[in-house]
């Protein structure tokens, strides 16, 4: 490395010296339009704007003020590797780094800002949109890639053909991703479901955040966050619940030749005044049914129908102690499991 015995540390730290007083700047220039500006429209919509524009600004204004600091430097094109007739230099490895960079900065940016406003004009749902911004993003980020592959002289030919090869010897050990990747795509295509909805996942209900190419991430309320693999909503049975009417359940097994009647107006009585001690539940009658019949058990099930998952596992819980109340006093006993019979 022959130009590092050029390299003078004045320079350099001149350099920092000049790219720190443009970092307090732009600080200065946030913090006061925070403090001037109390307007909470203009911090809500046009303050993040700015902080963008300005985030930018000094990112490729410092790489471009890089380039021009040194442009009389040597040691800034003076090519260190050479491949296909293409000197490899460090000038060039900036420029293909803010190509690669750049892309992705805009993408967001054009997915963040202009396509609601088309997606609204044109009555986009929420779903599809976002299918189109993934899909967007990658072919920019595809072409991002190829042209800065390029420009350091990489021969996409052959870098293809090399892929390929791997692809085949690594194949076998990437199934399950490369699965997922296809059942991403299958997902963003046909949208089985989409984001904002409501699905269950083992006994679990969340809300839809994010569908990536290799997981889709559902917030739940309590169990925190689920990246669950793309591949689980193509092969497993997913129940949305964005469009059906949620119902708090509890199943409850007494001891066969209990009176069943006599348990499911015990069961009307604890729902009911379950239901009471709770705001907001709709007017409607809980549905109290004798589902099943299973090692000399007798199985019920309550439902009440409710607004959303939290009220739901509130309602549960409630309706759980109002039945252990009804039945210690009405003395029913709960069926045993087999390994206790035996």
């Amino acid at each position: 490395m022959i130009f590092l015995r050029n390299l003078s540390i004045q320079e350099f730290l001149m350099f920092f010296i000049y790219l720190a007083l443009i970092l307090v700047v732009k600080s200065l220039i946030l913090f006061l339009l925070r403090k001037l500006v109390s307007s909470s429209d203009f911090k809500e919509r046009i303050y993040p704007v700015i902080e963008d524009v300005l985030n930018w600004l000094v990112l490729y204004g410092s790489i471009l003020f890089f380039l021009f600091y040194f442009s009389r430097e040597q040691w800034l094109t003076l090519a260190f590797y050479e491949t296909e007739g293409v000197e490899i230099s460090i000038l060039l490895i900036v420029v293909a780094v803010m190509i690669v960079t750049f892309a992705s900065r805009l993408v967001k940016a054009f997915n963040h800002y202009v396509t609601p406003f088309v997606y609204e004009q044109f009555n986009v749902d929420i779903g599809m949109g976002y299918t189109l911004n993934r899909l967007l993003y990658y072919v920019v980020m595809f072409l991002a890639l190829a042209i800065s592959f390029t420009t350091v002289g990489l021969d996409l030919t052959a870098l293809g053909f090399v892929f390929s090869v791997l692809g085949i010897g690594i194949g076998f050990g990437v199934r399950n991703i490369a699965a997922n990747f296809v059942s991403g795509i299958i997902i963003l295509f046909e949208r089985p479901m989409e984001v904002g909805e409501m699905v269950e996942i083992d006994k679990k209900i969340g809300r839809i955040t994010k569908i990536k190419l290799r997981s889709t991430v559902i917030e739940t309320l309590k169990e925190g966050t689920l990246v669950v693999p793309n591949q689980y909503f193509i092969e497993q049975i997913v129940k949305n619940r964005s469009s059906a009417q949620l119902y708090a359940r509890v199943v409850v097994s007494v001891d066969y030749g209990s009176d069943t009647e006599k348990i499911e107006q015990l069961l009307t009585e604890s729902a009911l005044k379950a239901m009471k001690l709770m705001k907001g539940i709709p007017e409607k009658e809980p549905d109290i049914r004798f589902i099943d019949f299973r090692n000399s058990a007798l199985d019920f099930q309550v439902e009440v129908q409710v607004f959303d998952v939290e009220m739901k596992e509130r309602l549960e819980s409630r309706i759980r102690h109002a039945i252990a109340h009804d039945f210690i006093r009405n003395h029913v006993k709960l069926a045993q499991a087999l390994h206790d019979r035996l």
